[in-house]
Protein backbone atom coordinates (compact mmCIF):
# COMPACT_ATOMS: atom_id res chain seq x y z
CA UNK A 1 0.00 0.00 0.00
CA UNK A 2 1.17 3.62 -0.98
CA UNK A 3 -0.41 6.11 1.36
CA UNK A 4 2.12 8.86 0.32
CA UNK A 5 -0.60 10.30 -3.06
CA UNK A 6 -3.66 10.64 -0.18
CA UNK A 7 -1.79 12.35 2.25
CA UNK A 8 -3.93 15.71 1.78
CA UNK A 9 -6.84 14.05 2.51
CA UNK A 10 -6.06 12.62 6.00
CA UNK A 11 -7.31 14.15 9.26
CA UNK A 12 -5.74 15.97 12.10
CA UNK A 13 -3.64 14.41 14.59
CA UNK A 14 -4.89 11.10 16.60
CA UNK A 15 -1.59 9.96 18.82
CA UNK A 16 -2.00 13.00 21.26
CA UNK A 17 0.86 14.87 19.02
CA UNK A 18 3.09 12.46 19.86
CA UNK A 19 6.04 12.91 17.28
CA UNK A 20 5.19 17.11 17.44
CA UNK A 21 7.89 17.85 20.13
CA UNK A 22 11.16 16.56 17.97
CA UNK A 23 12.97 19.06 15.83
CA UNK A 24 12.57 17.59 12.50
CA UNK A 25 13.07 19.59 9.48
CA UNK A 26 13.82 17.54 6.54
CA UNK A 27 11.70 15.06 4.68
CA UNK A 28 10.29 11.77 6.60
CA UNK A 29 9.51 8.30 5.34
CA UNK A 30 7.28 6.43 7.14
CA UNK A 31 7.08 2.33 6.25
CA UNK A 32 4.53 0.51 8.53
CA UNK A 33 2.54 -2.71 9.07
CA UNK A 34 -0.91 -2.03 7.62
CA UNK A 35 -3.03 0.88 6.80
CA UNK A 36 -3.89 1.73 10.31
CA UNK A 37 -0.43 2.14 11.70
CA UNK A 38 0.55 4.19 8.41
CA UNK A 39 -2.26 6.33 8.83
CA UNK A 40 -2.08 6.95 12.38
CA UNK A 41 1.62 8.14 12.17
CA UNK A 42 1.26 10.36 8.89
CA UNK A 43 -2.12 12.23 10.91
CA UNK A 44 0.45 12.96 14.24
CA UNK A 45 2.90 14.79 12.16
CA UNK A 46 3.09 18.32 12.81
CA UNK A 47 3.90 19.14 9.18
CA UNK A 48 2.54 16.69 6.72
CA UNK A 49 4.23 18.49 3.99
CA UNK A 50 7.50 17.43 5.07
CA UNK A 51 6.29 13.45 4.47
CA UNK A 52 7.66 12.17 1.35
CA UNK A 53 7.24 8.38 1.81
CA UNK A 54 4.16 6.49 3.55
CA UNK A 55 4.08 2.76 2.78
CA UNK A 56 4.16 -0.77 3.66
CA UNK A 57 6.37 -2.45 1.84
CA UNK A 58 10.38 -2.27 2.09
CA UNK A 59 10.61 -2.43 -1.13
CA UNK A 60 8.64 0.71 -1.68
CA UNK A 61 10.14 2.71 1.05
CA UNK A 62 13.84 2.45 -0.76
CA UNK A 63 12.27 3.43 -3.95
CA UNK A 64 11.20 6.99 -2.28
CA UNK A 65 14.13 7.01 -0.27
CA UNK A 66 16.23 7.28 -3.53
CA UNK A 67 14.54 9.91 -5.31
CA UNK A 68 15.57 12.41 -2.98
CA UNK A 69 17.26 13.16 0.49
CA UNK A 70 15.71 12.22 3.44
CA UNK A 71 16.27 12.80 7.47
CA UNK A 72 13.71 10.56 9.54
CA UNK A 73 12.58 7.10 8.27
CA UNK A 74 10.05 5.63 10.71
CA UNK A 75 8.68 1.79 10.23
CA UNK A 76 7.75 -1.24 11.79
CA UNK A 77 9.52 -4.02 12.05
CA UNK A 78 6.83 -6.82 10.66
CA UNK A 79 5.75 -4.64 7.16
CA UNK A 80 3.40 -6.14 4.56
CA UNK A 81 6.03 -7.12 2.09
CA UNK A 82 9.86 -7.08 3.85
CA UNK A 83 11.14 -6.55 7.03
CA UNK A 84 11.46 -3.36 9.16
CA UNK A 85 15.08 -3.75 9.84
CA UNK A 86 16.44 -5.04 6.56
CA UNK A 87 14.86 -1.83 5.53
CA UNK A 88 17.09 -0.10 8.12
CA UNK A 89 20.11 -1.53 7.53
CA UNK A 90 19.97 -1.27 3.35
CA UNK A 91 18.01 2.74 4.00
CA UNK A 92 21.46 3.51 6.26
CA UNK A 93 24.07 2.16 3.76
CA UNK A 94 22.44 4.10 0.82
CA UNK A 95 21.83 6.91 2.91
CA UNK A 96 25.16 7.60 5.41
CA UNK A 97 22.86 10.87 7.33
CA UNK A 98 19.43 9.25 7.65
CA UNK A 99 18.00 8.69 10.64
CA UNK A 100 16.32 5.62 11.39
CA UNK A 101 13.39 4.84 14.11
CA UNK A 102 12.35 0.89 14.54
CA UNK A 103 8.96 -0.03 16.09
CA UNK A 104 9.06 -3.24 17.19
CA UNK A 105 5.94 -5.11 17.23
CA UNK A 106 7.76 -8.17 18.46
CA UNK A 107 9.01 -6.21 21.37
CA UNK A 108 12.38 -7.88 20.68
CA UNK A 109 15.74 -7.11 18.75
CA UNK A 110 16.22 -10.23 16.21
CA UNK A 111 20.37 -11.19 18.10
CA UNK A 112 21.76 -10.38 14.40
CA UNK A 113 20.85 -6.94 14.48
CA UNK A 114 20.86 -6.61 18.24
CA UNK A 115 24.62 -4.87 17.98
CA UNK A 116 24.10 -3.37 14.85
CA UNK A 117 25.98 0.30 14.64
CA UNK A 118 23.57 1.28 11.48
CA UNK A 119 20.39 0.84 14.22
CA UNK A 120 20.10 3.84 16.38
CA UNK A 121 16.85 3.81 17.81
CA UNK A 122 14.61 1.21 18.57
CA UNK A 123 11.34 1.12 20.63
CA UNK A 124 9.39 -1.70 22.14
CA UNK A 125 5.58 -2.32 21.19
CA UNK A 126 4.45 -2.66 24.84
CA UNK A 127 6.38 0.61 25.88
CA UNK A 128 4.07 2.45 23.53
CA UNK A 129 0.91 0.48 25.22
CA UNK A 130 2.86 1.46 28.57
CA UNK A 131 2.23 5.53 27.75
CA UNK A 132 5.83 6.11 28.27
CA UNK A 133 5.97 8.18 25.22
CA UNK A 134 9.33 6.11 23.92
CA UNK A 135 8.75 7.12 20.05
CA UNK A 136 8.47 10.86 20.66
CA UNK A 137 12.16 10.22 22.79
CA UNK A 138 13.48 7.89 19.99
CA UNK A 139 13.01 10.27 17.44
CA UNK A 140 14.77 13.12 19.69
CA UNK A 141 17.55 10.45 20.46
CA UNK A 142 18.39 10.17 16.81
CA UNK A 143 18.09 13.64 15.67
CA UNK A 144 20.52 14.87 18.41
CA UNK A 145 22.77 12.11 17.13
CA UNK A 146 22.41 9.99 20.18
CA UNK A 147 21.53 5.80 20.29
CA UNK A 148 17.63 5.14 21.97
CA UNK A 149 16.68 1.53 22.99
CA UNK A 150 12.90 1.53 25.01
CA UNK A 151 12.57 0.70 28.56
CA UNK A 152 11.75 -2.58 28.24
CA UNK A 153 14.73 -3.28 25.41
CA UNK A 154 17.11 -1.96 28.21
CA UNK A 155 15.69 -4.13 31.27
CA UNK A 156 14.35 -7.37 29.13
CA UNK A 157 11.15 -6.61 31.28
CA UNK A 158 7.89 -6.18 30.06
CA UNK A 159 5.18 -3.99 31.22
CA UNK A 160 2.22 -5.81 33.09
CA UNK A 161 -0.86 -6.37 30.32
CA UNK A 162 -3.96 -6.22 31.50
CA UNK A 163 -7.02 -7.66 28.93
CA UNK A 164 -10.47 -6.13 30.03
CA UNK A 165 -13.53 -8.11 28.52
CA UNK A 166 -15.32 -5.95 25.84
CA UNK A 167 -18.51 -5.74 24.71
CA UNK A 168 -19.66 -6.62 21.49
CA UNK A 169 -20.15 -2.88 20.47
CA UNK A 170 -16.32 -1.90 21.58
CA UNK A 171 -14.80 -5.55 19.49
CA UNK A 172 -16.52 -4.06 16.21
CA UNK A 173 -14.95 -0.42 17.25
CA UNK A 174 -11.97 -1.77 17.83
CA UNK A 175 -12.00 -3.59 14.64
CA UNK A 176 -12.83 -0.89 12.47
CA UNK A 177 -9.57 1.40 14.37
CA UNK A 178 -7.37 -1.32 13.18
CA UNK A 179 -8.53 -1.15 9.75
CA UNK A 180 -7.69 2.28 9.83
CA UNK A 181 -11.25 3.70 10.02
CA UNK A 182 -11.28 7.58 11.24
CA UNK A 183 -14.47 8.12 13.49
CA UNK A 184 -16.21 9.47 10.41
CA UNK A 185 -15.46 6.28 8.77
CA UNK A 186 -16.50 4.18 11.55
CA UNK A 187 -19.97 6.00 11.68
CA UNK A 188 -20.72 5.49 7.85
CA UNK A 189 -20.16 1.69 8.48
CA UNK A 190 -22.16 0.99 11.90
CA UNK A 191 -24.77 3.57 10.08
CA UNK A 192 -24.50 6.25 13.22
CA UNK A 193 -23.30 9.82 14.24
CA UNK A 194 -20.17 10.60 13.66
CA UNK A 195 -20.96 11.98 17.44
CA UNK A 196 -21.97 8.62 18.45
CA UNK A 197 -18.94 6.96 16.92
CA UNK A 198 -16.28 9.49 18.55
CA UNK A 199 -17.91 8.34 22.11
CA UNK A 200 -17.74 4.71 21.19
CA UNK A 201 -14.03 5.57 20.45
CA UNK A 202 -13.63 7.31 23.94
CA UNK A 203 -15.59 4.58 25.75
CA UNK A 204 -13.37 1.95 24.25
CA UNK A 205 -10.31 3.74 24.75
CA UNK A 206 -11.02 4.18 29.02
CA UNK A 207 -12.20 0.32 29.14
CA UNK A 208 -8.69 -0.70 28.07
CA UNK A 209 -7.26 1.58 29.68
CA UNK A 210 -5.34 3.90 27.16
CA UNK A 211 -4.95 7.31 25.82
CA UNK A 212 -5.01 7.02 22.12
CA UNK A 213 -6.06 4.79 19.13
CA UNK A 214 -2.81 3.08 18.66
CA UNK A 215 -2.32 2.46 22.10
CA UNK A 216 -5.60 1.07 22.04
CA UNK A 217 -5.34 -1.09 18.01
CA UNK A 218 -1.50 -2.22 20.28
CA UNK A 219 -3.22 -3.20 22.97
CA UNK A 220 -5.61 -5.13 21.43
CA UNK A 221 -3.31 -6.77 19.39
CA UNK A 222 -1.37 -7.45 22.55
CA UNK A 223 -4.93 -9.12 23.81
CA UNK A 224 -5.42 -11.01 21.37
CA UNK A 225 -8.93 -8.96 20.62
CA UNK A 226 -7.36 -7.82 16.91
CA UNK A 227 -5.43 -8.47 13.96
CA UNK A 228 -3.49 -5.98 11.60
Amino acid sequence: MDLTPFLDSLEGSRLDHLLLSACVSGRVAFAMKGRFLLRSFCESFQDRSLIGCAVTDEAACLQYLAKEPYELLICTDHLEGGNGFELARKARQAHRALKVVVLALGDVIPVEYAEAPWLEAVVAEADVVDDQRPLQAAVMAVIGHHVYRSPSLRTSNLPYLSCPRLTPREYEVLDLLATGLSDREIARSLVISEATARTYTKRLLHTLSVNNRLQAVLKGMRCGMVKL
